[in-house]
């Protein structure tokens, strides 16, 4: 199944990624999208500014897949496991990590474990309200990690990056 496919829940996709699966790249990329802006080493624009156009509308008021697979590779799901880990969802975030059944999250405990910053960051930028955005997140987020982790464990770096 494709990256795309994960995020949106579908097989096929229309060529404009949902507020959802945008939300879901967000959630996933959120930390590396806030650090401080600036050039790569090399002079090419740092991170930050490459995923950045990831949320910036294309014509016709949606997104395209620009950014996507980049965004995924550094390090974000990692970040949100650690950050669930964090909040005392531990054995939620591990079952969808893990082979076997998914415990479900509840859009209430998304808002105690997701910041009201992430909320509002990924609520902006998507265009759903607050209750859309935790249903949706809540809903779609553990089949997401789990189909972003088939051999039921984070990946490690090497194994996240592309072969060209």
């Amino acid at each position: 199944m494709a990256l795309l496919d994960i995020l949106t829940g579908r097989r096929t996709s229309g060529g404009r990624i949902p507020p959802l699966a945008m939300a879901l790249m967000g959630l996933l990329t959120y930390n590396k999208l806030k650090k401080p802006a600036g050039a790569a080493p090399d002079g090419q624009p740092g991170l930050a500014e490459r995923l950045e156009d990831f949320f910036k509308p294309a014509a016709g008021g949606g997104a395209t897949a620009k950014g996507v697979i980049g965004a995924l590779l550094t390090g974000g799901m990692m970040d949100l496991v650690n950050q669930f880990r964090g909040a005392g969802k531990a054995d939620a975030v591990d079952s969808w990590v893990a082979r076997g059944p998914n415990q479900t999250v509840s859009p209430n405990d998304l808002s105690k474990v997701l910041t009201e910053e992430q909320i509002a960051f990924l609520a902006e930028r998507t265009g759903m309200s607050r209750d859309e955005l935790l249903a949706g997140l809540s809903e779609r987020l553990p089949q997401v990690v789990d189909e972003l982790t088939p051999e039921g464990r984070l990946p490690t770096t090497e194994e996240m990056t592309p072969r060209v």
